[in-house]
């Protein structure tokens, strides 16, 4: 495996809301909605995620722990953690990615108009130390971006939001597996909030064998549902 995924097979495209994704032309998906890339994480994870997550506590925390299956381009970490700076929040970042995208690439994807200056150019500088380990962005943010199959990840740590943003199951139907489910929520606290921009019966099915509580939720653009998934508190 290489150190980061070859800019060979990869072109930046634009996206319905004028923000772009990439398009992997291996695999043959976008990493994003091609009917808008920023909409897309910002509907799904931040709104029917984090917001969705802050809402269920009775008081609000003062830190937060997100794993993320799929760090991707890192769009999900740069919005995140640009609202929890802002909102002096702490957080605990960690990005699962089998084949992290090169620095070069990222800095093409011209996320900077999407957050702040300081995010961004923090965010530059620390995703190459993040491959080998925790790295601090700021006073409140912390990232790791683990280099390996989602298979091989493994943490004593527990995480209040998983964020699952693999390619969709018609291209990377091992990632969709009740293997790769079971393996990827044996990391939720309880009471955590998992998320996805997917639904399927058998996602459904997987997820509510494990005893959580599965809500259909409206989707982003160009989706009617997404699913979301609470862990007992037991």
């Amino acid at each position: 495996m290489s150190a980061t995924q070859s800019t060979n097979n990869l072109q930046i495209v634009a996206t319905a809301d004028g923000s772009n994704t990439i398009y992997n032309a291996q695999v043959g998906e976008n990493y994003h909605s091609r009917n808008g890339a920023v909409q897309e994480s910002r509907h799904v994870f931040l709104q029917s995620g984090l917001a969705y997550f802050l809402n269920l506590t009775p008081a609000t925390p003062i830190a937060v722990s997100i794993l993320e299956v799929g760090f991707g381009t890192g769009l999900n970490f740069l919005l995140t953690a640009d609202l929890c700076f802002a909102e002096q929040l702490k957080l605990d970042y960690t990005g699962i990615e089998a084949y992290p995208l090169s620095p070069e690439i990222i800095s093409q994807t011209g996320y900077e108009k999407y957050v702040t200056s300081a995010t961004w150019q923090s965010f530059l500088d620390s995703y190459p130390e993040s491959l080998t380990g925790a790295t601090s962005l700021n006073d409140f943010v912390q990232l790791r971006t683990a280099h390996c199959p989602l298979q091989a990840f493994n943490s004593a740590q527990k995480f209040d939001l998983i964020y699952f943003d693999a390619f969709a199951a018609a291209n990377q139907p091992e990632m969709w597996s009740e293997v790769a489910i079971n393996h990827t929520l044996s990391f939720l606290k309880p009471g955590g909030v998992f998320v996805t921009y997917a639904i399927t019966g058998n996602l459904k099915r997987t997820i509510k064998a494990l005893g959580l509580k599965v809500e259909k939720a409206p989707g982003a653009p160009g989706k009617r549902e997404m699913l979301r998934a609470v862990s007992s508190l037991q």
